[in-house]
C-alpha cells in the first residue's frame, strides 16, 4: 500500500516578513511540522533552497497546500512552468488553499481541467501584473521623496577642515596619496569621488 503525503509550501519575500498567516492556514489542514517547507527570500529567481528540496521529496500521488497560486512563482511563465512540473511531471496534486478551483483532487474530467486551467492562467497573469504595478508604485515613490528633497543611502563622509591643503600637498607632490588617505579617513575611491566635487 502506497502512503501519499501531504506537504505545505510557504514563502515570505523577506526576511523580516511574517510567515504566520501562510503557516496558520497550512496547520489547519493538518501537515506535520516535517512536511511544511518555508522560504525567506524575494521570489524573483527561483533558487529557493527549501522548495527545491520539498520537490526532490515528493512522490505521484502527494498533496501540496499552498496559500495562494503567487507562492509558486512571482510571473506569469513561472508560476506555468512550476504547475506543470508539479502536476505533470512529478505526478502530484495541489491545492491552493485561498482559490478553491485550483485544486486539482476534485475532478480530472476535461471540463474540471479546462475551468482550472483557465483560472490559473488568469490568475498567474495578476499575480505578474501585481508585481510589475508595485515596482511601477516604487519607482513613482522614489522620484517623489527625490523631487521632495528626501536623501537615499548613507549620508556623505564629511571633508576634513583641511582637505584644500592636503589636496594641494599631494598634487605638488609633498605628500603620496596613501598619506593623504590616512589623514582624510577615507578610502580611494571616496578620496576622488570628493576631489571631482571640490
Amino acid at each position: 500500500m502506497v502512503n501519499f503525503m501531504n506537504y505545505g509550501y510557504i514563502r515570505v519575500s523577506s526576511t523580516d516578513q511574517n510567515a504566520d498567516r501562510q503557516l496558520v492556514a497550512l496547520r489547519k489542514k493538518g501537515i506535520l511540522k516535517k512536511n511544511l517547507y518555508t522560504d525567506r527570500q524575494s521570489g524573483k529567481n527561483f533558487n529557493r533552497p527549501k522548495y527545491q528540496r520539498l520537490i526532490q521529496r515528493l512522490k505521484p500521488g502527494d498533496l501540496l497546500y499552498i496559500l495562494s497560486i503567487d507562492r509558486l512563482g512571482r510571473n506569469y511563465k513561472e508560476i506555468q512552468e512550476q504547475w506543470k512540473l508539479l502536476t505533470q511531471e512529478k505526478g502530484i496534486d495541489i491545492c491552493v488553499l485561498d482559490m478553491p478551483l485550483l485544486d486539482t483532487r476534485q475532478g480530472k474530467d476535461l471540463m474540471r481541467t479546462f475551468i482550472a486551467d483557465l483560472v490559473l492562467q488568469i490568475l498567474s497573469f495578476v499575480a505578474q501584473n501585481e508585481r510589475e504595478n508595485i515596482h511601477k508604485r516604487q519607482a513613482e515613490g522614489i522620484e517623489a521623496a527625490k523631487a521632495r528633497g528626501v536623501k537615499f543611502g548613507r549620508p556623505e563622509k564629511a571633508v576634513p577642515e583641511d582637505f584644500a591643503h592636503l589636496v594641494q600637498a599631494w598634487k605638488n607632490n609633498k605628500l603620496p596619496l596613501e598619506e593623504v588617505l590616512k589623514r582624510c579617513n577615507m578610502s580611494e575611491s571616496t578620496f576622488y569621488r570628493r576631489l571631482k566635487k571640490f
